[in-house]
């Protein structure tokens, strides 16, 4: 393959090669036809294969939905992982793409941080674990993933450009690790670079990161990709090690990497070393032999079967008064309560999103399990929009029997003159991706956008328009807002490029027909231009007042709480852990007067549970996928068990995080001031309380653990490399259900050298067990198990004690992974603060 690969790069030009290191398109790589190479689609990511994506921002096609990755994280299950990844990479395959942008293995070191939920886990080793599983499923299809976002990208806030300072043990030990594990144990075949500096130096142009870590350490063999629209030079980059810039056209590479080797700028052996790098991918994909096909939509029965018990083995069970599972046949009349029971919350926002094969909603899916022998009372309480939902297609009718806004496009900045381009949108978002989308004028462009809008109800509604430019919407001839004569300030929806929401109050008649008139004149330079126009009802004074009077008549209540993909998304981070709108003042009142009340927490991220309390069951359910609420329904009813453990600890408040103080950043930087105490390491360590601990989960039957022996008792040092220790333990279902028990390692020093948590994680086991059955669960401890990061500098270290106070310097020390000799403790248990045995092991010189 080599050889072939070399011929290839030797009869091509320049500038041919030089094509390949930047994307032909938003979501391809270019063809050079002349000698055979075709153009390679990628898409879209850790929730699902979204496919290349049509004019506008609709998908091409429907796909498999699968949770989010803290749900993934939560079901701390690689095996299952492994089958997930499976199934996304015969999707991508559907999709005519052989590149998966996936997974996202940055931690959860702040729990505001706007991604969370789209990564697993606030440790690194369950994250890479988890990582390396879900990439050998991935890859066995033909389908190359890319670890994102390396590295040290753990919020949103000005994450184009901040600076991530992070000092080299904590950057070792935590933050590189699960990219370490997806490379050496995954075997992944890309990795995506983040957009921030790391430690002053933008990652597409680090050299140590690229080239010294990665492929000098890990011995990385894949391409190194962009993220989309990120920035950098020709000689930086070529110098790092970067091979693919992304979208096309290019900015820095391509044409002008090209130019820059001509000019003597950057040696061609860089340029034929990134074209080698992805030409090699590409080739043991088989992607190079791959002719034209379409983007299809499989939905596949085994796939739905598998996300849905993927959901149900992330549910959480936090709390449990004896109300769950509940029992169908002892209930009349069932209050379901909740800003999120009658919608499909079930994925984050921004890159992550796609259109599932389909949706259903837990007030649905509850239906649909209890019949018609139950009643259901349906309330939602509060309301928790942050910005208000785009028209949906069945409402709108563009003229052309078809749903959404008929469109104009023209050239310059006002809608006279020539139409140069007509297109549709499906909804009411009327967007354009100009400079990416071929059909679309270059510069400044305007457009007139149309559409007729039917409600389904009466009374007062919030109209909203969110812009990318300015924009001015009339209905029925009057103007609602004028956003071209009166701009408004830039907000953070749409990855922070859209305008400030604009709202106003209109009475609507249900099944009335409304025209809708929207013109728009691009402003500033972007890759989205246009504007989302939302409508819905405006919420009832009395709702949660409703919504208490149900659940007190009826014989069990669940509340559905959380939050959605507009207030966890990419582009910008939360602002508060609290849950929004009203929420906790519904979930206590409603607790007040029916004790037979569960409570599902339908978010992605950690929230504050001060009220959990007076909860009598509390389950948290993430964004769970297409499958979400059939799973649900499952868990509630005790038709699955609720199998998962947290992957990142609920904290009292904000103000106790490692992070607070350091987040989300000042000055252009970002400073990871808590250094290897992050997470749990840091509730820990500090003796701090938390509301729910790292691990934690509780599950509907009981399990014991034996007392645990180790290999050995003492081993040398340099025994450690060569097989490691042995930890052995007998789990026992005590219950009288089968059931899920994840058995937690954990490994601290006792009298550590240099700055060390108590404990850290360093091995898991999920089992399942039927009742009264026992397995024996071994766990493997090796160096790394123990080592700490030694970043080599000289240090001081005081002599015998005398009056002037005697030191010396000691030689340097070797800069890599260090164990010291001396007593360790062997922690194995349920849960980072729930640990049922403790053994000492001597490391001995």
């Amino acid at each position: 393959m080599s050889r072939n690969i070399d011929a290839l790069i030797d009869s091509m030009t320049i500038d041919e090669k030089a094509s390949l290191t930047a994307g032909a398109s938003t979501w391809s790589t270019a063809a050079v036809s002349r000698v055979g190479i075709p153009e390679v689609f990628v898409c879209d990511g850790p929730a699902g294969a979204r496919g290349p994506l049509i004019e506008g921002v609709g998908e091409q096609s429907r796909s498999l939905n699968i949770p989010c990755g803290a749900a993934l994280g939560a079901t701390w299950d690689p095996a299952l992982l492994e089958q997930l990844g499976d199934a996304l990479g015969d999707q991508t395959r559907t999709k005519a793409c052989r590149v998966l942008l996936a997974p996202t293995v940055n931690l959860h070191r702040a729990p505001l941080a706007g991604r969370n939920f789209e990564s697993y886990s606030e440790d690194p080793l369950l994250t890479g674990k988890l990582a390396a599983a879900f990439i050998r499923g991935v890859q066995s299809h033909g389908v190359a993933t890319t670890v994102k976002h390396f590295a040290g990208n753990e919020a949103e806030f000005e994450r184009m450009t901040i600076d991530s300072v992070i000092d080299e043990r904590a950057l070792r030990e935590l933050y590189l690790l699960p990219f370490e594990l997806a490379v050496r144990e995954g075997g992944s075949l890309g990795i995506m670079t983040s957009y921030n500096r790391l430690n002053g130096r933008y990652n597409t142009e680090n050299r140590e990161l690229l080239h010294d870590i990665l492929r000098g350490e890990w011995g990385f063999e894949g391409f190194v990709i962009t993220d989309w629209f990120a920035g950098g030079t020709a000689t930086g980059a070529a110098d790092a090690g970067l091979d693919l810039e992304m979208p096309g056209p290019a900015r820095f590479y391509g044409r002008k990497l090209g130019q820059a080797v001509r000019d003597g700028i950057v040696p061609e052996h860089l340029l034929d070393g990134a074209a080698h790098r992805l030409l090699t991918v590409l080739h043991r994909l088989g992607a190079l032999d791959d002719e034209p096909q379409p983007p299809v939509a499989i939905d596949r029965p085994e796939h739905r079967a598998l996300a849905r018990r993927a959901a149900a083995e992330s549910m959480v069970l936090l709390k449990n008064d004896g109300v769950l599972p509940l029992n169908a046949s002892a209930l009349r009349t069932v209050a379901v309560i909740g800003p999120n029971a009658e919608r499909a919350r079930i994925m984050g926002g921004g890159s992550a999103q796609l259109q599932p094969h389909y949706r259903i909603t837990p007030l649905e899916a509850l239906r649909e399990h209890l019949g018609s022998d139950i009643t259901i009372v349906h309330e939602p309480g509060c309301d928790i929009d942050r910005t208000i939902s785009p028209i949906g297609a069945e409402q709108l009718d563009n003229g052309h029997g078809a749903t959404g806004f008929s469109i104009d496009v023209f050239a310059g900045n006002d809608c006279d003159g020539e139409v140069v381009h007509r297109t549709t949108t499906t909804d009411g978002k009327v967007l354009l991706l100009t400079g990416i989308d071929p059909d679309l004028p270059r510069g400044p462009i305007a457009f007139r956008a149309t559409s007729v809008f039917t409600p389904n109800s009466s009374g007062p509604h919030t109209i909203s328009m969110l812009q990318m430019g300015s924009a001015c919407l009339s209905v029925d001839g009057t103007v609602i807002f004028d956003g071209i004569t009166h701009p408004t300030p830039r907000g953070d929806a749409f990855f922070g490029i859209a305008r400030q929401e604009l709202t106003a109050i209109v009475d609507l008649h249900a099944g009335q027909r409304y025209e809708l008139d929207l013109e728009f004149v691009s402003t500033e330079r972007s890759w989205i231009q246009g504007a989302q126009i939302g409508c819905k009802a405006v919420p009832d004074p009395d709702m949660m007042d409703r919504a208490v009077a149900a659940a007190a008549a009826a014989d069990a209540v669940i509340v559905i709480v959380g939050t959605n993909n507009d207030w966890e998304t990419e582009g910008h981070d939360r602002d508060t852990l609290d849950l929004p709108g009203r929420q906790d003042e519904l979930i206590r009142r409603v607790s007040r007067v029916n004790a037979n009340t569960a409570i599902v927490v339908n978010a992605g991220a950690p929230i504050t549970t001060d009220w959990a309390e007076g909860a009598p069951a509390v389950l948290q359910a993430w964004f769970g996928g297409q499958e979400m609420a059939n799973a649900l329904v499952e868990v509630l009813f005790g038709d699955a068990e609720p199998a998962g453990r947290l992957p990142t600890t609920f904290p009292v408040c904000i103000e106790h995080t490692p992070s607070f103080g350091n987040f989300p950043g000042e000055h252009g930087r970002v400073r990871y001031g808590e250094g290897v105490l992050m997470g749990y390491r840091w509730y820990e360590t500090r003796k701090l309380a938390v509301s729910f601990a790292f691990g934690h989960g509780l599950s509907y039957t009981s399990f014991e653990f034996a007392t645990p022996r180790v290999s050995a008792s003492s081993v040398e040092r340099a025994a450690l490399d060569g097989g490691g220790v042995s930890v052995i333990v007998s789990v026992t279902n005590t219950g009288s259900r089968r059931g899920a028990e994840v058995v937690q390692c954990y490994v601290g020093a006792v009298q550590p050298s240099v700055t060390r948590p108590v404990k850290e994680l360093k091995a898991f086991k999920k089992v399942w067990l039927k009742p009264g059955e026992t397995t024996v669960v071994e766990l493997t401890l090796d160096a790394r198990s123990f080592a700490y990061w030694d970043p080599g500098e000289a240090y001081r270290s005081e002599l015998n004690p005398s009056p002037i106070g005697m030191f010396t310097e000691r030689p340097p020390a070797v800069r890599g992974w260090r164990v010291d000799a001396g007593t360790y403790q062997i922690h194995l248990g349920r849960s980072s603060d729930d640990i049922a045995h403790v053994v000492d092991i001597e490391i001995t010189e």
